[in-house]
């Protein structure tokens, strides 16, 4: 057999949610156990839903990162979704020490995931076109010209490939592994990898008819649990080769080590109830990486907080072999709900934070658990120091896709 190819390091990472507008916040209120949901208020057109949703309070054009102020005029005119993406990039170009100068002398890959994006804010056009009148043409060209990697790319004035994954909330995590191979075969020098969505009327009324939607805050694995609540935000890692990264004196902040995909073929938008794909997903994770059950010191689950996902997820871990009383199993979803296609990227963020801090935060919203879980969760009362520098985030999609990537943090 050949040598395994090195994994790609990590050299920044950024991420904006309802919790913080950059990771430091985060982390600062998850230790408060701070929860920042609000109803959903006027911003939608037309406005009526008032459940508890997480929105980013204010997305400022202020990076305050140097030279990727250069990025101001472009963040103040492009649409939301556009917005946290840019944001977060900033974040995390900033903390890899890249300018926009050194980027645009290199081939950077830029794959990101997103769901709704912003294309289903035109219901004000359908709606006036429905009654037979003509309206502007702005939201249809809004829609044309949304590609978030497309964007991106145009904004950094970078070259490299570009992509967009759409597959549903597995998205982000995804956009990760394919951002690995391009590394590891050399389609890119540099990667942007991660997901972004914002708030949408239509995506929260479409889980809410489909009965997954809790009218009070999200409570992962909790006993009482109602079911999900949406988020918005965007969470990015900035991957480089590691000798590219050493070349240039870069500390190295952490390390992808492996990813693996697997569908169930079982429901249209339910998990298979023995989480058979996310099994799979996991083994072809743990495969990639050159590792076992046995390395993995912290699951970041993605626990949304709907009966089905939390009672399959926490199967599929306990069919795996994980240790129930040593491995630690979070859901950072209390903190930041659902953010759909930004959640694998988000949640990567969180999970390569507390690799490097040695140790993770409860599950917000989590007071007592389900005795039908198949797995034990870290409680939001509690905390847990971690054991190792391993561990994975997984995401279950909508269409049976499921998704892990394994990471490693570093001694910091």
């Amino acid at each position: 057999m050949g040598s395994r190819l090195l994994p790609p390091v990590v050299t920044g990472y950024g991420a904006i949610t309802a919790l913080g507008e950059n990771c430091q916040a985060a982390w600062r209120n998850m230790a408060a156990g701070l929860v920042c949901n609000v109803g959903m208020g006027e911003r939608f057109f037309p406005a009526g839903f008032t459940a508890p949703c997480f929105q980013v309070p204010s997305v400022t054009a202020d990076t305050g990162r140097s030279s990727l102020d250069d990025l101001i005029p472009s963040i103040k005119t492009s649409n939301r979704t556009v917005q946290l993406a840019l944001l977060a990039v900033a974040e995390g170009l900033h903390r890899a020490g890249l300018s926009l100068g050194e980027l645009r002398g290199k081939t950077v890959g830029i794959v990101l995931g997103t769901t709704v994006g912003c294309t289903f804010h035109n219901e004000e056009y359908y709606v006036q076109w429905r009654h037979g009148l003509n309206p502007a043409a702005e939201p249809l060209l809004a829609y044309l010209s949304s590609n978030l990697a497309d964007k991106v790319r145009e904004i950094l004035g970078v070259t490299g490939p570009g992509l967009v994954i759409t597959n549903a909330c597995a998205s982000g995590t995804d956009a990760i592994g394919v951002a690995k191979t391009w590394l590891e075969y050399g389609k890119c020098d540099i990667a942007i990898a991660g997901g972004a969505d914002e708030l949408s009327r239509v995506a929260c009324h479409g889980f809410k008819s489909l009965m997954l939607y809790s009218e009070k805050s999200c409570s992962p694995f909790d006993k009482d649990r109602q079911g999900l609540n949406l988020g918005e935000g965007a969470g990015i890692l900035v991957l480089e080769r590691q000798e590219d990264a050493q070349r240039r004196g870069q500390k190295i902040l952490g390390r992808v080590r492996g990813y693996g995909i697997a569908g169930d073929a079982y429901h249209p938008t339910a998990p298979h109830p023995e989480g058979y794909g996310l099994q799979c997903a996991v083994k072809g994770a743990l495969g990639d990486s050159g590792l076992s059950v046995a390395d993995i010191c912290l699951i970041n689950a993605h626990g949304t907080g709907t009966r089905v996902n939390d009672l399959a997820e926490t199967h599929a871990i306990s069919a795996l072999g994980f240790d129930p009383d040593s491995l630690p199993v979070v859901s950072t979803k209390g903190f930041t709900g659902h953010t759909l296609g930004a959640a694998g990227g988000v949640e990567a963020v969180y999970t390569l934070m507390a690799l490097n801090e040695g140790f993770v935060f409860g599950s917000a919203g989590c007071h007592e658990l389900d005795p039908e879980l198949s797995f034990p969760v870290i409680k939001e009362a509690e905390s847990r120091v971690l054991t190792g520098k391993i561990g994975m985030s997984q995401s279950l999609a909508f269409g049976g896709s499921n998704s892990a990537v394994v990471l490693e943090g570093v001694e910091m």
